[in-house]
């Protein structure tokens, strides 16, 4: 084993948590915001279709993806024309994917944490003049602050972690789409136990550094 060899999936797995974990947290915000304000006509609806990523296998969820972002799906097709490559088998679809499996988490965390804070309050401010952006700034933010942290830490951790939809919309190509579980999984397959266990330990560390950083915040 080298240094090479064990970093370039830890690398490539961190990347694509934090950028699909920045992502994530923006449209959970702001989906668990619109959400927990008032309700709509077909909102159960809405939210089964958000939550169901959490219970169905991440093979389903891939396959789901692959045919919507396949080279034959109108989407495909049109980001192939536009940047000359295909989204899938590319770094860019171990994104999507983990956006796509950590989203709930996210959602369902801010949510929780959005319906903790008094209505009283919000009213107060809108009552003083104050905007929707300012009240969610101002107010709401900064009270669910905790919730914040940890809807974050664990889709960050999601994604990490994220296997199934991965290999199936983004493939194991060493240096490119090679995250630390397909490496796992690739190191099993061939014997090669050393390796596997470097990588499910550096995984392993990450993972409960981050939920014990969410742990003492509480």
């Amino acid at each position: 084993m080298n240094w090479h060899e064990f970093w370039t999936p830890v690398g490539l797995s961190l990347q694509v948590a934090l950028l699909s974990s920045l992502v994530v947290i923006v449209l959970g915000v702001g989906a668990a915001w619109r959400m927990s304000r008032r309700s709509f006509k077909g909102q159960t609806l809405v939210e089964t279709v958000i939550m169901m990523p959490l219970v169905l296998p991440p093979t389903v969820v891939g396959f789901i993806l692959l045919v919507l972002l396949g080279r034959r799906s109108w989407f495909g097709q049109l980001i192939e024309g536009l940047f000359g490559a295909p989204l899938i088998f590319s770094w860019w679809a171990a994104v999507i994917a983990s956006i796509v499996v950590a989203f709930p988490l996210v959602y369902q965390t801010m949510k929780v944490g959005f319906s903790s804070v008094d209505p009283d309050l919000a009213g107060a401010a809108r009552s003083s003049g104050a905007n929707e952006w300012q009240v969610l700034r101002y107010i709401t933010l900064p009270l669910t602050v905790r919730s914040l942290v940890t809807a974050y830490i664990l889709g960050f951790a999601r994604s990490l972690g994220e296997f199934g939809a991965t290999l199936m919309i983004a493939g194991n190509i060493p240096g490119k789409t090679q995250t630390i579980p397909t490496a796992i999984f690739v190191a099993v397959d061939a014997g090669n136990m050393p390796m596997a266990w470097v990588w499910t330990c550096a995984i392993i560390l990450i993972s409960f550094m981050m939920l014990l950083f969410t742990r003492q915040r509480k």
